[in-house]
């Protein structure tokens, strides 16, 4: 059973209110945090991500490790891990990787397409979902975080 609580919800316009999201989010993250990023294609998953690698005081580009699974930054005030678990086909392959390293060291993950491993998510997360709605506008997007506890 899961078990959600302290929701919190953004309306942005643009990509860079999106971006602006994410490094506020940054600069709130704590070592061990963990957060899920939910959403379709296209829908500004990257865009919040470099944000809160912003956040982090990451100055590098920061792009989506689709075919590497997961990307590494370690100049910030804390380690980044992000990961896209999109090609994933075994959860196996993340032990292969050693996932438990990131998801229970001193840095802050942030997994897009989470829902693919949902078994291997800590106890406690945060889920962001982004979506888009276009009777709203092109560069309309709805977030929302919620801050999940797995209950036995």
């Amino acid at each position: 059973m899961l078990k959600t609580e302290n929701v919190r919800v953004w309306e942005t316009f643009s990509p860079r209110e999106t971006f602006f999201i994410g490094e506020q989010l940054g600069h709130e993250a704590a070592a061990g945090q963990v957060y899920t990023l939910v959403g379709d294609l296209g829908v500004g998953k990257t865009v919040l991500t470099q944000g809160v690698a912003a956040g982090l005081q990451i100055e590098g580009p920061v792009s989506s490790p689709t075919f590497t699974i997961v990307q590494v930054y370690e100049e910030g005030r804390l380690p980044f891990y992000h990961f896209d678990v999109y090609r994933i086909g075994d959860v196996e392959e993340m032990e292969e990787i050693g996932y438990e390293d990131y998801f229970y060291g001193e840095g802050v993950c942030l997994i897009e397409w989470a829902n693919l491993i949902e078994e291997l998510l800590p106890e406690h997360y945060f889920q962001i979902t982004i979506k888009k709605d276009l009777e709203k506008g092109f560069d309309y997007r709805k977030i929302e975080m919620k801050e999940v506890r797995k209950s036995l």
